[in-house]
């Protein structure tokens, strides 16, 4: 069995799709940066708004919170709207509704407005990590899959090292409302430039329509009643891939989380950093996980085990980050800082490689609504993280509970989900090959050419 997965190279009076879907890489990643810019601020922030605000730790974790609650519905909407509508308007419109929660956040009276902003925010959002992911999906080759879509999921540690440097030092001089007005004025950006610049692929404009009767086809048994669609779409939950797509990104976006909602005031608080040195270790731990999601990225395209081997990894070496500080270790400066720097390449550069793992695990034509229910279902860690660590800060007056039920979370992780099976057999592979002979070959390629998982 075989799949034409190379972008055409014949576009009537369009730019030569080759050098064009490095565009498209370019584009998602600016997009995805500038969209996460404020929201991966917000721990850094930490002191100054705490001052401004009097908030508690967990208060605190509760405005990272909630820039993710809607997203828990929103991602299966967006993915949706994605199979059906394509990327560009989409992510547009998404990257714009955060945008304009932003700059109306900006007149933002207190903590109470604020929690409504990042409930805008995070309603705009659901849109994008799907469609950019799919965007680059339907660009790409599986052969350069695994890097392209390292570097656009590079998008969000970039955007939140940009955060981290800039978003302190603007509530420092002007106030925490300057800052949600800088938020806004960077998301606008990444808005204008997705909508004017993103193309689909050659040859899929015409077949958009028929896309989705392709993918049903595809994703559910033809014997299944018309009237319950949705049981037939969650079945994809079942899939050993998208099980370890579930679990593994519920740990790690966990992790992610403490590294938000803790890393500045664990730096301030236990090793005694100014706020100026913490800030530029948690930059460096943003700049750790940018490389990581390239890097760990580009080694899934090469493993003969598999896409979830780096997961697999970053899991491992992030729970034994987490135990160091737990330990008097962590209390030292340097000792911290280069704990952090290694969290930051895989408690952050984990994403490459596993939201390619997911795309690939995807059935053909339902990239989108794939993408977008593992993410809504992660959604419940994302939420309950920030608020929960915070709380545990509080209630013990330390951090050591906090990583280590991290470290054990991460570590459970790994022993359940290193015995996984593989993703689907042959005879479900001819079957899609028979299936999906609409379905654009681009996308098609991206997502049933997976090598076998871990």
């Amino acid at each position: 069995m075989s799949h034409h997965t190379d972008v055409p190279t014949d576009v009537p009076g369009g730019p030569s799709p080759l050098p064009y879907r490095w565009t498209i890489l370019g584009v998602a990643t600016f997009t995805q940066a500038a969209a996460c810019f404020f929201v991966q601020g917000i721990g850094a922030m930490a002191v100054p708004l705490q001052n401004a605000l009097e908030l508690s730790t967990a208060q605190l974790g509760l405005l990272l919170s909630a820039s993710q609650l809607v997203p828990l519905v929103g991602l299966l909407v967006a993915g949706e709207l994605l199979d059906r509508y394509g990327e560009r308007w989409v992510v547009g419109i998404g990257a714009g509704v955060v945008a304009a929660g932003l700059l109306a956040g900006s007149l933002a009276q207190g903590y109470a407005s604020l929690l409504v902003v990042l409930l805008v925010v995070g309603a705009g959002y659901s849109a994008i990590q799907p469609g950019g992911s799919k965007s680059v999906a339907a660009w790409f080759e599986p052969s350069r899959l695994g890097f392209a879509m390292g570097v656009r999921q590079a998008g969000l540690p970039l955007g939140g090292a940009v955060a981290v440097a800039v978003l302190p030092l603007v509530a420092a001089a002007s106030g925490w409302r300057a800052a949600v007005l800088v938020g806004g004025l960077v998301a606008l950006a990444g808005a204008v430039a997705f909508t004017v610049l993103y193309r689909r692929p050659p040859g899929t404009v015409a077949k958009r329509s028929a896309a989705p009767a392709a993918a049903a086809s595809v994703s559910a048994p033809r014997s299944a009643p018309r009237s319950a669609p949705l049981m037939d779409r969650l079945r994809l939950l079942r899939e050993p891939a998208m099980a370890k797509a579930l679990l593994s990104g519920t740990a790690m976006v966990s992790v992610h989380s403490g590294i938000g909602v803790l890393g500045a005031l664990y730096l301030h608080d236990v090793t005694g950093l100014g706020a100026g040195a913490a800030g530029t270790v948690l930059v460096a731990a943003q700049l750790a996980g940018m490389l990581g999601r390239i890097g760990l990225a580009a080694w899934s395209d090469r493993s003969r085990a598999g896409r979830y081997r780096p997961v697999l990894a970053s899991m491992v070496a992030a729970a034994a980050a987490l135990v160091a500080l737990a330990t008097p270790l962590g209390g030292h400066p340097l000792a911290a800082a280069v704990l952090f720097a290694w969290l930051g390449f895989f408690g952050i550069g984990w994403y490459g490689p596993w939201v390619a793992h997911l795309a690939e695990a995807a059935p053909p034509g339902r990239t989108g609504f794939a993408l977008g229910l593992v993410m809504a279902v992660n959604q419940v860690a994302v939420i309950l993280a920030p608020p929960a660590l915070g709380l545990l800060r509080d209630t013990t007056g330390g951090y050591t509970a906090a990583w280590s039920a991290l470290a054990v979370a991460t570590a459970g992780t790994v022993a359940v989900t290193a015995r996984g099976g593989k993703r689907r057999g042959a005879g479900a592979d001819d079957a899609d090959a028979a299936a999906d002979v609409d379905v654009d070959a681009s996308l098609v390629g991206a997502t049933v050419s997976a090598p076998s998982a871990a």
